[in-house]
């Protein structure tokens, strides 16, 4: 059976009962051996783990961030070098990402002769990918990664054609598989939080269910929602996220007088039922490379606003923006709230 080396960023593989330890050691059930290098820093106090009989977790324990890259490469090459019998027969290496993951599994891969797969979740053709500095040196990473792997797993259609005709990739190379959503069990789940029960003050709700960073334009949909309540004032906009915007988030809500409309909820896994009880899902991101809250919320018979990122094309019940056009998502929401 192959083994296989992944590079990742994960640290809920650490934990205990959390779904991405239970994913990996389904995934190491068709492997003789899984080796998984974490990004991590010292202070999380993360250690050398077997969560199963044949899974292996290395935390990189790195002192700073720019450590991660040099301390993983030295755990792979240590893990790597015990192998006596290494050759491209019986094992590969997986990337996460094309960027930091993905400069370790190149430099891997180049020392003992391994083939290579990198994994692409962002659209990274995006022209707002690069908003940020450490953006801009992730796309001069991916420009040297991507060339070098023997397989590039995408997860949409949009991701696979920047890659062909942008940075040359040879489509042989790619594979497009989208994120798994189990949508058996969405269907299944019963409503246990109705959200018109839980704030009756509104007539009709927006739901917005994302990670609170810059990418995520939550700011831009705050503002958009300023707007929409002149004609449908008695609406709601729930959030429902966490992140390094969190309070920048509430700061900018509470300075346009908007904390009786705009309710912020902690994240959680089970969002089923605010699917099942809102009355649209809004999504205003810069860049997706996929959408998993839009198929779940699509499954669910949820109206979806969308900004044109990912998949939200290709769903039926989508009303689709460009990226930060105010005046579409106003008219979307508006036409939404008052069907």
């Amino acid at each position: 059976m192959k083994n296989l080396l992944m590079i990742s960023t994960d640290r809920k593989i650490f934990e205990h009962g959390s779904a991405v330890r239970a994913r990996m050691v389904e995934y190491g059930r068709d492997l003789g051996e899984l080796h998984i290098i974490i990004f991590a820093k010292k202070e999380a106090g993360f250690t050398e783990q077997k969560i199963s009989e044949n899974v292996f977790v290395y935390p990189t324990q790195s002192r700073t961030k720019l450590g991660y890259i040099f301390d993983a490469i030295k755990i792979g090459r240590e893990i790597l070098s015990k192998n006596h019998q290494l050759s491209t027969n019986n094992y590969s290496i997986s990337c996460q990402d094309p960027f930091e993951t993905g400069l370790v599994g190149t430099r891997l891969s180049q020392k003992f002769s391994l083939p290579l797969e990198l994994q692409i979740h962002t659209d990274i053709g995006s022209p707002y990918f690069t908003y940020s500095f450490l953006n801009k040196v992730r796309m001069v990473l991916a420009r040297y990664t991507l060339p070098k792997a023997s397989h590039v797993r995408v997860v949409s259609v949009r991701i696979q054609k920047y890659l062909v005709e942008y940075l040359k990739i040879d489509t042989a190379k790619i594979e497009i598989r989208p994120i798994q959503v189990d949508v058996e069990r969405l269907k299944n789940t019963p409503v246990v939080v109705d959200l018109h029960k839980k704030y009756p003050q509104f007539k009709k709700i927006v739901l917005m269910a994302s990670r609170l960073e810059k990418e995520k334009n939550i700011a831009f949909a705050v503002r958009v929602w300023k707007k929409v309540l002149e004609t449908v004032p008695s609406a709601g906009l729930v959030i429902v996220g966490s992140g390094r915007e969190e309070s920048a988030l509430k700061y900018l809500v509470k300075k346009i007088g908007l904390e009786k409309t705009v309710i912020f909820e902690p994240w959680t896994d089970s969002l089923a039922s605010y699917y099942r009880t809102a009355d649209v899902f809004l999504l205003t991101s810069l860049f997706e490379g996929y959408g998993m809250t839009l198929v779940e919320a699509n499954t669910l018979g949820c109206a979806i606003v969308s900004s044109d990122v990912g998949i939200a094309h290709e769903l039926s019940s989508t009303t689709v923006c460009p990226v930060n056009d105010e005046d579409c998502f106003v008219k979307a929401l508006v036409a939404q709230l008052t069907k």
